[in-house]
């Protein structure tokens, strides 16, 4: 299977999840739009949601995969088994204390760490400990969900791991449903959520651990042992983890300061879910697909093979979010008010949420980009790197927060945010070309202009078009004629970028095609396909 067919794999996947999870948040804003219990249950949610990816996703897609890999070529499948239940061991007895001490510790990790600002108001403040006291042991499945899908992915079996996380969105929206129908108020809306959150986990667990029987391994829980495969996976996944989970330590800083603001936190949360779609759909695919395939090319020497697998992800990358980014920026407004302006959503909330997601626009290409430039470390196990980096960006993205939000509000956290990704992306980026990791094209490069230009003539039109229909996407329009229109919008939109990519020579039909073509562990086609 080609690398751009295994992106679509993984990435058809994860869009079926983002269209759930957008399905979710449009069910949240109706039902709490960006009032005190929005603030509440996304306050509880994002601290389990943080640690699971510092402990989880960050963690074992750059240390786990690597090793287990390398496991499967030198001892088989017998000596991959035994490497997994050795870390499954491990990795249970850890959750399991982190998950007591983080319960009987949540009072003061509400006040001083996830909402500081919810410490002047004890209703909230108490209520927020409560929901994240029932979410925090969802960070227990999904570490353990995140470790099956890392042996799955190692094995390319793609599909079960990228489905998982539809199940989560599936039970919040049955909960939201309920709610709706019920005519539960908002108190009671949110806990629905916050137990629904925990048994997702439970549901996702399941799911992943049926695909690994599926692919013909199985998990017996050994006594914990820091045996040396474990040892060495520590030590490459403690700043893996902190890596991996870059954009959640940003988003966690941001809303610890957004907590001093009613309705900053939901506002910030409705506008990332809406660029999470190109991210999850394109970044998680590619970052998923890209480790294993890096790995197993460095493993077998495959040198050339590793350069041009890196250089057309980062060419897969640009293709798709460069005109992603110009029509988020353009669009912001519009997309919000179709997706969200209903119920408890006003104008008002579309106006700073459609802010918030331009600026998120803007970001876009390099939180994705990130996902396809730290496997090129994580495959050479040097996961200290972009360690660093992330501290760097890290210390930006909370000066940058610190200094804006007094004056801009949530959309200045946005700024940081974005000026924090681009960041990790140029020092990445440098210091893979400078180690000899990233091979220079001067063709890419070349490509690269001409995606811009595509996209921005895409804008210009896009822009025009925005102005014509203005009547028929304005909050006064019904919901169909909106989502009609802004369908049209994104149809005509998408024909222009392609339509003048390939004209120009942004992107070329053959190279995709002989891209798609090309078998796994094959020649490397010349680097000029996508």
């Amino acid at each position: 299977m080609s690398l751009v067919r295994k992106f679509m794999t993984v990435g058809g996947a994860t869009l079926g999840s983002r269209i759930f999870g957008f399905a979710r948040e449009t069910l949240m804003a109706a039902a709490l739009g960006t009032g005190p219990m929005a603030d509440v249950f996304y306050a509880a949610f994002r601290f389990p949601n943080l640690f699971r990816r510092l402990f989880a996703e960050g963690a074992f897609n750059a240390a786990f995969v690597p090793l287990f890999s390398k496991e499967i070529e030198a001892n088989g499948t017998d000596g991959a088994k035994r490497f997994s239940e050795e870390v499954f061991g491990v990795l249970f007895s850890v959750l399991f204390i982190l998950t007591i001490v983080m319960e009987l510790s949540m009072p003061l990790l509400v006040r001083f760490v996830i909402a500081p600002g919810f410490a002047d108001d004890p209703q909230k403040f108490g209520i927020t400990v409560s929901m994240a006291a029932v979410m925090f042991p969802y960070l227990m499945c999904m570490s353990l969900t995140a470790m099956m899908s890392g042996m799955l992915n190692s094995l390319h079996h793609f599909f079960a791991a990228a489905v998982a996380p539809i199940f989560l969105n599936v039970v919040m929206i049955g909960a939201l449903f309920y709610a709706l129908y019920t005519g539960a108020d908002p108190l009671a809306t949110a806990w629905y959520l916050s137990w629904g959150v925990l048994a997702a986990g439970i549901l996702q667990l399941a799911v992943v651990y049926l695909g690994v029987l599926h692919a013909g391994m199985s998990i017996g829980l050994r006594f914990p042992r820091f045996t040396p495969n474990v040892k060495r996976l520590l030590i490459l996944a403690v700043p893996a983890a902190i890596t991996g989970g870059i954009t959640q330590i940003n988003q966690l800083i941001g809303q610890a300061i957004a907590s001093a603001q009613d309705g900053a936190i939901a506002a910030l949360q409705y506008a990332d879910r809406i660029y999470q779609l190109p991210l999850g759909v394109v970044g998680i695919a590619v970052g998923v697909v890209l480790l294993p395939e890096l790995s197993r090319a460095l493993k077998g020497g495959n040198l050339r093979e590793a350069g041009n697998l890196q250089n057309r992800s980062i060419e897969f990358v640009l293709f798709l979010t460069i005109p992603a980014a110009f029509a988020l920026w353009i669009l912001s407004d519009e997309i919000i008010r179709v997706l969200y302006e209903r119920g408890a959503f006003h104008q008002q909330n579309t106006e700073i949420v459609g802010s918030i997601l331009a600026i998120y626009g803007i970001g876009l290409p390099a939180f994705v980009l990130i996902k396809a430039l730290q496997p090129g470390f994580y495959a050479r196990e040097d996961t200290k790197t972009p360690m660093r980096f992330s501290v760097v960006a890290v210390a930006v993205n909370c000066a940058a927060a610190l200094t804006l939000f007094p004056r801009l509000g949530a959309p200045g956290i946005a700024i940081a945010e974005a000026t924090a990704g681009w960041l990790s992306t140029v020092l990445l980026f440098v210091t893979l070309l400078r180690r000899g990791h990233l091979v220079w094209e001067w063709a890419l490069m070349r490509r690269t202009a001409l995606l811009i230009v595509s996209a921005a003539i895409m804008g210009g039109v896009l822009y025009y078009l925005r102005d014509v229909f203005a009547v028929s996407l304005a909050s006064g329009a019904s919901l169909l004629t909106k989502v009609a229109t802004l369908s049209l919008l994104i149809a005509v939109s998408m024909i222009v970028y392609f339509a003048v990519a390939f004209l120009i020579g942004g992107a070329d039909l053959g190279m995709i095609r002989r891209n798609l073509k090309r078998k796994a562990g094959a020649k490397p086609a010349p680097p000029a396909d996508i």
